[in-house]
């Protein structure tokens, strides 16, 4: 691990204001990517600004439009929670599934997001069900957040503050994960919304994507047969050491099915 300069601020602002004096800074909430590979040197920041103490990002508030997470509530927190239980189950269940117990009470919303793993579950959270991302700049829309492989619309500096999710008529989120890590090899988020079906798919791609096709499909017809027959292309699938290209999807077409019986 490379030295740099430890940070704590006490404020956004403070938070906002350390990032933009250094020369290479990164921000830290959970650090469960970006400890491990500071460890090896593949990152080397010249400053860390931890977000830990900072109360504004905590919190998760329910009303009648829907759900509101800081970015720096943990997993389990969302998970556990009896109004994000009440109000968007599907939301629960997916921070429940979340690695293991010590992973979810140190790893944050906001972490994740920021960092979007291609086989993270909040990503397909966020597209599925059309939640809008609030940074301390600006407010972005799911279809607009996610552009690439750990990549996200986030500029330089940009600090996400809160996830908003509203109220879906009926969602279910639907995973395949790796036995050791938990990550999704396939995961999938089906949500009936005010603006129609999300179909979102993580785990499966290069990043977290929407299957128009399905989506079609389950307006017509809200069964888990209505989409039996629909398989994504095999050419735009990951293939690694836990799942070839054909296997992820073969199983975005069955946890799809998954999670419309669930939500039906």
């Amino acid at each position: 691990m490379y030295s740099f300069a430890y940070h704590k601020p006490s404020s956004l602002d403070e938070a906002a204001s350390l990032f933009e004096g250094a020369d290479d800074a990164r921000y830290i909430a959970g650090g469960h990517t970006l400890l491990p590979s500071m460890k090896l040197r593949l990152a080397g920041p010249s400053d860390l600004i931890d977000l830990g103490g900072l109360s504004d990002l905590k919190g998760i508030s329910v009303d009648g439009q829907g759900v509101k997470i800081g970015a720096g509530t943990c997993h389990n927190d969302v998970a556990t929670s009896p109004d994000v239980r009440a109000a968007i189950p599907a939301l629960a269940d997916l921070a429940g599934g979340i690695g293991d117990f010590q992973v979810r009470n140190r790893g944050t919303i906001g972490g994740s997001l920021a960092n979007n793993d291609p086989a993270a579950d909040y990503p397909a959270a966020v597209l599925g069900l059309a939640a809008t991302v609030h940074t301390n700049k600006r407010d972005i829309a799911a279809d607009d957040f996610v552009t690439g492989m750990f990549e996200t619309a986030l500029e330089d500096g940009e600090l996400i503050t809160a996830v908003s999710f509203p109220r879906p008529d009926r969602a279910s989120y639907a995973k395949f994960p790796n036995p050791a890590s938990r990550y999704a090899i396939v995961g999938v988020m089906v949500a009936e919304t005010a603006g129609g079906i999300r179909v979102a798919v993580t785990g499966a791609g290069p990043c977290v994507f929407r299957v128009a096709e399905m989506e079609q499909a389950l307006a017509r017809d809200f069964s888990d047969q209505a989409i039996a027959g629909l398989q994504v292309p095999e050419d735009e699938m990951n293939s690694d050491i836990h799942a070839g290209a054909d296997y992820r999807a073969h199983l975005v077409t069955v946890m799809a099915q998954r999670a419309v019986a669930a939500a039906s």
